[in-house]
């Protein structure tokens, strides 16, 4: 069983994936899990550490980030190394400030758009199936914020997926995961985004609908519009875009 940490507390608590993650990097630093072995199953970390499957999910897809494990679906995790990568890296949740978040939306304005147009030319009918099977969901937890930002990800990293380039959905994963506490907060204001959840849910849909009507041209523009608003939703400003030409679909 994981237990937190009994010292002083902090102006910002270290969540429960950042606190396992840890954890287990310190553990793979120390020779527990030496270069080369695989790490216990998800359920059984899960078990150790009395949490959910899918913060286990988060913490193998921060290590891996971190360029301390490789994962592949079906074949688990596999220590790949003793210390963290020093390549590519974005600020996780509570190290990020708003100009960080605000390069990062930026980042995902073009990543994702490009993203959904691949997604609308290359998707199959499984592709179309996975969306439309995590939008009904989100449909049903969309007031239930944990849940949702959970669904939220997910259906993220299936547009990504739906490129069949997995790079555009190793990156969107990263993304998302460190920057999840940032959007979980838009997906926690309600009193000045009332109707936030349904909005988010329109945007969803419609970027689906583009991506099943095969229209790039749409779907970029319905991804891009997306993030434009989770930014504005954040009270984030992207200053500049208005230059770039970019285009939108009316809400």
């Amino acid at each position: 069983m994981f237990t937190r940490s009994s010292g002083p507390s902090i102006a910002r608590p270290v969540t429960l994936t950042q606190q396992v993650a840890e954890q287990i990097a310190g553990e793979i630093l120390s020779g527990v899990y030496p270069v080369g072995t695989r790490l216990p199953s998800g359920k059984d970390l899960a078990q150790r550490f009395g949490v959910s499957a899918a913060v286990i999910r988060e913490v193998t897809e921060r290590l891996r980030a971190q360029g301390l494990i490789d994962s592949r679906q079906g074949s688990g995790c596999t220590v790949r190394a003793r210390t963290q990568s020093t390549g590519f890296q974005v600020p996780e949740g509570r190290d990020a400030n708003r100009a960080d978040l605000v390069n990062v939306f930026e980042l995902r304005l073009d990543l994702e758009g490009a993203a959904a147009a691949l997604a609308a030319v290359r998707r199959t009918e499984g592709d179309l199936a996975t969306l439309e099977a995590i939008l009904l969901a989100l449909a049903e937890q969309r007031y239930t914020p944990n849940r949702a930002i959970e669904l939220d990800i997910a259906f993220h990293v299936a547009v990504g997926d739906a490129t069949h380039n997995r790079y555009f959905k190793d990156l969107l994963q990263y993304l998302n995961v460190q920057i999840r506490e940032s959007v979980q907060a838009g997906r926690t204001n309600p009193i000045a985004y009332p109707d936030q959840p349904d909005d988010v849910h329109r945007e969803h849909v419609q970027l689906f609908e583009a991506i099943r009507a095969g229209d790039p041209v749409a779907a970029r523009a319905a991804a891009m519009s997306h993030l434009h608003n989770a930014a504005a939703r954040l009270d984030l400003t992207i200053q500049g875009r208005d230059a770039l030409g970019e285009v939108s679909i009316p809400g």
